[in-house]
């Protein structure tokens, strides 16, 4: 009897041939769109059926949230952002900034396999095969199991599946005084002085040759070097050379200008929406830039905005008589 099968018809209350069938099916089972990327290009986002994200959660409850996940990975953890990313740089001087080329599609079911192999998370074959099935996406012209984005699993399995990148390399720039994080596939490197920086891409590509999964590259076309003279941002913040972490300067002001937009009423439902989310981004990164907003504006405008909320294409609000159309 599967292990794989009965965890997961056991917490989602169907039987376990349901529950094997949509695993099996679960590869070809996504919805496709594509997002402009802020460089050119198109990024494929990929939303898996509602059945297999119902799977997908269940799996990650029940295992993957008990896998390790070194510290170094700052992202998609519970109760992290990337504040916590950029904090560990804040006190540094220059960084080096690099990424990976193609991450989540680079991941594949075999550095799934090849993990449960090496740390026995499953020993089943059978419960392997089932669960590659259900964690990633079939690619229409090659017929490989990939990650994808747009699955909920995604993120977590990431951070899981470059643990042992994580563990080697944190050490090993440490020596060099260099401090190392990464935010998916967003790596960066910060230390006191440029010259400690001289080993690090060096060592960087030797430890993905050594490792047998997953099999990544560095996109040298993104990797950046930026001193204290320039503007040095991480995961989007700024690094102000106080040691103190900004929104940024022409965030401030774009962000400014919509509260104004919104306090004339002239934003749209989408955009009110967005700057209910991001006034809340703002509250847990840059607080005291909110209360410049509530002298500027008034505390009422700002609390009305923040307490918005959006259905259908109206507006209403948490609170009674507030942005009620």
């Amino acid at each position: 009897m599967s292990y794989i099968l009965r965890l997961l018809s056991e917490n989602s209350g169907l039987s376990e041939a349901s529950v094997r069938r949509i695993m099996l099916s679960a590869p070809s089972r996504y919805k496709i769109y594509y997002i402009k990327k802020r460089n050119g290009g198109l990024r494929e986002i990929a939303q898996p059926a509602r059945e297999v994200k119902f799977l997908q959660r269940i799996f990650m409850d029940t295992t993957l949230q008990h896998l390790p996940v070194h510290e170094a990975a700052t992202a998609y953890r519970p109760g992290a952002s990337i504040l916590d990313n950029a904090q560990r740089h804040a006190n540094a001087g220059p960084i080096l900034k690099m990424d990976f080329r193609n991450f989540f599609p680079s991941i594949t079911s075999v550095d799934w396999v090849k993990y449960c192999k090496k740390y026995a998370c499953l020993t089943e074959h059978s419960d392997i095969w089932l669960t590659s099935h259900l964690l990633f996406k079939r690619n229409r012209d090659s017929g490989i199991l990939q990650l994808a984005i747009g699955a909920p699993s995604s993120p977590m399995l990431s951070n899981i599946l470059m643990f042992d990148f994580d563990r080697l390399i944190a050490p090993l720039v440490s020596q060099e005084y260099v401090i190392y994080t990464r935010y998916a596939d967003d790596i960066t490197f910060s230390a006191r002085r440029t010259g400690y920086f001289k080993n690090v891409r060096k060592n960087v590509v030797a430890t993905l040759k050594t490792l047998d999964l997953p099999k990544l590259e560095v996109n040298d076309e993104k990797t950046t070097f930026v001193t204290k003279k320039f503007h040095r941002q991480i995961t989007g913040l700024t690094l102000a050379n106080d040691g103190q972490i900004t929104i940024g300067r022409a965030k401030k002001r774009l962000l400014s200008a919509a509260v104004h937009h919104a306090v004339q009423g002239r934003l749209s439902v989408q955009a009110l929406q967005r700057l209910s989310g991001y006034l809340a981004f703002v509250n847990s990164v840059e607080p005291q830039f909110l209360d410049v907003l509530r002298r500027r504006y008034g505390n009422d405008s700002i609390m009305n905005i923040q307490k918005t909320v959006v259905l259908g294409n109206k507006i209403v609000s948490k609170e009674p008589g507030v942005w009620v159309i």
